[in-house]
Parts: structure tokens; sequence; C-alpha cells
């Protein structure tokens, strides 16, 4: 389904031709045959890239050919909000983001982005298994997209380039990467810290160059983007659960015939399984490889975090479907 035009017209001048032939050529092998294309900013073996790939091996198997998927993972295609305007256009077929990149646009994931929602990765992988991740996925189809599948993405925790971080005066004056939400960016605010909006791509070179002094994110990330080749102290706030979404063009889902809908939409729900035996298998050695490199892990001060973001979460509450989904996801405590 994509094309050259496709990703031009997407604002991808600075992809690289041959890429681009390379595959126009792969989509035209066949007559008959459908290339999807699927994007990512993690890098090749990270968990949500070997779910997609799995989608990619079972569709070819199930069609036998007919319908085949291509992933261009560690941020070839560019940022995770440029995928995510791609998709809606119809120039990308399908593509794993970030939930607090979402927010803004797509209300119902603001629940799963506000501050101690879960209280751990097992209540919030219960929680979207009992429905949860039903109701948000059916919410993107109000604006161009469909909701494929929710993967987890473990726990969100703080670290700098400067000191340990055990209670929120701590980060008081530090600058910290944040993903583009007003969630974030306020919570950061509320901690202390001065929040920069910036692309994961972007984080690490911010690093190193003393742009910005730490950022949050899980440890899986936190170790396969390098980041701790700069920011030497890991903290244990557990503040966000923020899950990963899996997106396809509602556009390009529609022109499937419907029987390729349904085999598509089976895979994506069946592709957690997957995302989460990988997560669950590479969680321990990332720790264990930053930890080696010297990286100081601390605990914190939770009630003091908890407190601190009390405001923004109380505030988000007064919205009836922000509400609704928090009171579900709490069912499940």
């Amino acid at each position: 389904m994509i094309t050259r035009r496709g990703f031009l017209g997407a604002g991808l001048g600075t992809l690289a031709a041959s890429m681009l032939g390379a595959c126009s050529r792969a989509g035209a092998t066949a007559a008959d045959s459908t290339l999807l294309t699927a994007s990512d900013v993690h890098v090749a073996d990270y968990p949500t890239v070997t779910a997609v790939d799995w989608i990619g091996k079972e569709l070819e198997r199930q069609t036998g050919g007919r319908l085949r998927l291509r992933m261009y993972h560690s941020g070839q295609l560019g940022r995770e909000s440029e995928a995510i305007d791609m998709a809606r256009f119809g120039a990308l077929d399908i593509t794993r983001v970030y939930s607090g990149e979402l927010n803004n646009a797509y209300p119902l994931t603001q629940a799963l982005c506000l501050p101690y929602v879960f209280d751990s990765v097992a209540h919030m992988r219960h929680a979207l298994d009992g429905g949860v991740a039903d109701a948000v996925l059916r919410g993107f189809e109000r604006r161009g997209l469909v909701g494929l599948a929710i993967y987890d993405s473990g726990t969100r925790n703080f670290y700098n380039t400067k000191h340990p971080i055990v209670e929120p005066h701590d980060l008081h004056g530090l600058k910290l990467r944040v993903a583009r939400s007003d969630i974030f960016l306020e919570l950061i605010r509320l901690f202390g810290a001065n929040p920069t909006p910036m692309s994961l791509g972007d984080t690490f070179s911010g690093l190193e160059t003393h742009m910005i002094d730490g950022a949050e994110n899980n440890m899986l990330s936190f170790q396969s983007s390098r980041h701790y080749e700069s920011a030497r102290y890991w903290s244990e706030t557990g503040h966000s659960c923020a899950p990963d979404i899996l997106l396809m063009s509602r556009r390009n889902f529609d022109r499937l015939k419907p029987a390729d809908r349904e085999l598509l939409v089976d895979l994506g729900r069946r592709s957690v399984t997957v995302m989460r035996e990988r997560w669950d298998a590479t969680e321990g050695e990332a720790r264990q490889t930053v930890l080696a490199h010297g990286v100081k892990a601390n605990a914190v001060d939770m009630a003091a975090f908890r407190k601190a973001a009390d405001p923004l979460l109380q505030r988000y509450l007064q919205q009836p479907e922000v509400a609704g989904i928090y009171r579900q996801i709490r069912e499940f405590t």
C-alpha cells in the first residue's frame, strides 16, 4: 500500500531514495500481493518490533504470501508523531507508538498515562486484558485509525546525569525530556523539574550535549537507546506504566478484503502475548547491562511522589470519559 509519492507527501524527503525504490519493487512482485509497511522508533530486537515482525510472518504464512509486511525499525521513517500522521493519511499502514504521544488527539489514552493509575505491570496487564484495551482501541475509529493492540512497556522511572532522585525536591531545576503530552508536561512541573518535549531519537544527543539533564522511561528503552552511557542515576519512581499502542491506517485497513481485515485484527490481539514474552525475557538483562556499566539505581519516597502527582490526577478525573476508563482500571486491583 505504501508508495513513493505517499512517503514523500508525508514529509519524508530525507528518506533515502534507495529505500523507497526497494519498497516499491517489493510491493510489485505479484499482481495479487499486498505489501504492508510498519514503523517503530525502537531497535530491531525490541519486544514491540519482534511482535510486529511476528504479525508479518503469520500474515505471509496464512495467506500464502498474498499479504506481507515490511518493518522499518529504529526510527527509519521518522518520529512517532510523524508516523501517526502518516498512518492517518494512508502513507503508512501500521505503526507502534507510545500512548503519551496520543493523549492530546485521542483523549481515552489519557487514562492510561495518568500517574500511578496502575499499581504494577501485573495490574496493568490484568486490566488491559479485562476489557480496558478494547475500550481504548475503539476510540481510534473516530479519527482515521484502527487500534490493533496495546503493548505494555513496563514502569517508567527517572534517570539523570546529576544525582539520585529520592523525593520530588531532588528534581527541582533539572531539565528532563518528556513525550509531547500535556499530562507528562504537567507532571514534570508538579515534581519541580523543567520538562523539555523531545523525541526519543533526539534524547541521546540531548544528554551528550547537556541540552537536558535526564529523562523518564522504562528500563528496556533506557538500555536499548544507550542513554545509560550519559545518565548514571536511575531512580525507581514508577510514576507511570503508560503502554504502547499498535495502530493501522483506517483508509488502508478498509481497502483490504473483509477476511484479511479479520485476520489482521486477530493477529494484532495475539501479538500481545509475543510482545510480553519477549519483554519478560529481556528486561532483566537490560537492567544487568546498565548496572554493570556503572549506573546507580535507588528507591524513592513513593508516598511523596504520589502526593505531588495527585492534583494532576484529580483534574483529569473531572473528564467523564477519562474517569470511566480510570474506574475500570482500578476495579482490577
